[in-house]
């Protein structure tokens, strides 16, 4: 039997590579370390570029801010650092660090704020001295109350701006702080629609406190002593909840102003809107309404038109009057603070109606006769402020006297009465 023999010679023969080991090719760490160790041949050249820059480039060799720098001198244009990082921490940190150093004499940048009610008499009051400190200011208001004769000396101003708008109705803003004054203030006005009061003092705080959430802009509430009633407590203290009735002709000013209140600080816990509440006690000065009810405008317009003083009551009931400005200057200090409140802001200094009488007669008509009437509803019998807190945690606390601020007002009030009794008998 034949044996077949095979041939195999075109088949490879397996080789150790051991005994035969291949030539390296040649730069094969440099690939070996681009390939397989890519991670850490980028950390070592980000490394080796960082010891350059550190130590190599000489700091003082950097060239100084130019006009046309994302953030030019004129945007660090403050008075007072202090208060900035309180109200816009994030552009403060920003505009410091792209600059470096802050040049001594620098002035504050003017902040954006709106003001609702603006044209009112404490809101144009308040909106003069934002607008001589800087601000660019958007007034905000339905001029049911406010005039537009308390802020036209300002039309013209770059940064001023008049919008008329009921804050009942949502508002979109672009600002940095936000005093919420809009509402009628005064008996005879907010007893004139009820149900419009207190739809504004809640529906319109809603509204603002959802702006202040959305834009991350503080908030400043004007509420008022009337949250405290008829008060058992005297002098009243801000930890004094009150004596109030909640249906009678006063609640929907009363009441409006206590929920605005809670809204306020439901916001300030929940969403972390920073809120800040006032509580203003009776103010008098120029730019008050002639006829609003409130009894320094009665008394000062009635002595300046030879009519007799009318005196509710028995004339006993006690007030506390402060100046426009001592309270313009709370309301600013209040906002600039980093206390929440609420804090009275209001004038110790405690008066019957008689007293106020009198010294109305001193100023402007010593003949001036009182003329008494029957009560109003409500009419709380006694009110002053306790301010230990204001002057403690604000330093704040009013400066001028009813004797010296009265004949400002009184002024302000003999031109705009005779004043219209001419343009009157001249169009006549």
């Amino acid at each position: 039997m034949a044996s077949g023999l095979v041939f195999r010679g075109h088949e490879a023969q397996p080789v150790n590579d051991a005994d035969f080991p291949k030539p390296q090719k040649p730069w094969f760490f440099l690939r070996y370390i681009l390939r397989e160790q890519r991670l850490h041949f980028l950390f070592l050249g980000v490394l080796l570029a960082s010891v350059f820059f550190f130590f190599l480039l000489p700091s003082s060799s950097s060239p100084p801010v130019r006009a046309h720098d994302p953030f030019p001198a004129s945007f660090l244009a403050r008075d007072d650092l202090t208060l900035w990082p309180t109200t816009n921490t994030r552009s403060y940190d920003v505009a410091v660090h792209s600059v470096g150093k802050i040049p001594l004499g620098i002035k504050r940048k003017g902040l954006r704020v709106v003001v609702t009610g603006g044209a009112g008499f404490v809101g144009s009051h308040l909106v003069d001295r934002l607008i001589s400190r800087g601000d660019s200011v958007i007034v905000v208001d339905n001029f049911f109350t406010g005039r537009k004769e308390n802020v036209m000396h300002h039309f013209g101003n770059p940064n001023f701006e008049l919008l008329r708008h009921d804050v009942v109705e949502p508002l979109l803003l672009e600002v940095d702080q936000i005093y919420h004054l809009a509402c009628p203030a005064s008996p005879v006005h907010y007893k004139f629609n009820p149900v419009k009061t207190i739809k504004t003092n809640v529906v319109g705080t809603l509204n603002m406190l959802g702006l202040a959430k959305r834009i991350g802009a503080r908030f400043l509430l004007t509420s008022t002593s009337e949250v405290y009633g008829d008060p058992l407590q005297h002098p009243q203290k801000e930890t004094y909840w009150g004596n109030v009735n909640p249906i009678g002709v006063r609640s929907c000013y009363d009441e409006g102003k206590r929920t605005a209140e809670t809204l306020a600080m439901d916001y300030h816990r929940g969403a972390g809107v920073e809120v800040r509440i006032a509580r203003i006690f009776n103010t008098y000065g120029p730019r008050m309404c002639l006829d609003d009810g409130r009894v320094v405008s009665n008394f000062v317009a009635q002595a300046l038109r030879k009519e007799a003083l009318t005196v509710y009551g028995d004339g006993k009931q006690t007030r506390s009057f402060q100046y426009v400005s001592d309270l313009v200057e709370g309301l600013m200090r209040l906002m600039e603070g980093e206390h929440v409140g609420p804090f009275n802001l209001g004038n110790p200094g405690e008066f019957t109606m008689l007293e106020l009488a009198k010294v109305v007669q001193e100023t402007i008509d010593p003949e001036a006769k009182i003329e008494y009437r029957p009560n109003t509803e409500d009419d709380p019998h006694k009110r002053k402020p306790d301010i230990t807190r204001a002057k403690e945690l604000l330093g704040w606390e009013p400066k001028v006297d009813l004797r010296k601020g009265l004949p400002l007002m009184v002024s302000d009030f003999r031109q705009r009465i005779f004043g219209d009794q001419k343009e009157g008998a001249t169009s006549t």
